[in-house]
């Protein structure tokens, strides 16, 4: 069985920001992300959950959305309320994590690298 893959947009319209999409049971879970992906432990980015795309839309682009990055991921641990991950990406590998806030989620640079 294939990894599943990731897709990060970087998405013009409305207003600038990433899309971070996941693979997970045939669908492409999804968060806006409008600062970016964090670049370092200490700063966690903001992450809005938004509506599963099909798997289609990994590849799709237009004159508002592009492709950033993109590559497979594989998940490290998953609770009830955070779930940690590898992006193997155009760049190598980066381990994140997904933590639900109750109303919002948190994405967080892993400060233990692969």
């Amino acid at each position: 069985m294939a990894e599943p893959v990731f897709v990060l947009h970087d998405h013009r319209k409305p207003r600038p920001h990433f899309d971070l999409r996941l693979e997970e049971d045939g669908v492409l879970r999804s968060w806006a992300v409008p600062k970016g992906m964090p670049t370092d432990s200490r700063h966690d980015r903001l992450a809005v959950a938004v509506a599963d795309h099909d798997l289609e839309h990994a590849t799709y682009t237009d004159e508002h959305k592009s492709i950033a990055d993109h590559g497979t991921w594989a998940l490290v641990d998953r609770s009830d309320r955070r779930f940690v991950f590898d992006l193997n990406g155009q760049d190598g590998v980066r381990r994140y994590a997904l933590i639900d806030t109750g109303r919002d989620w948190l994405l967080h640079l892993v400060k233990q690298q692969p």
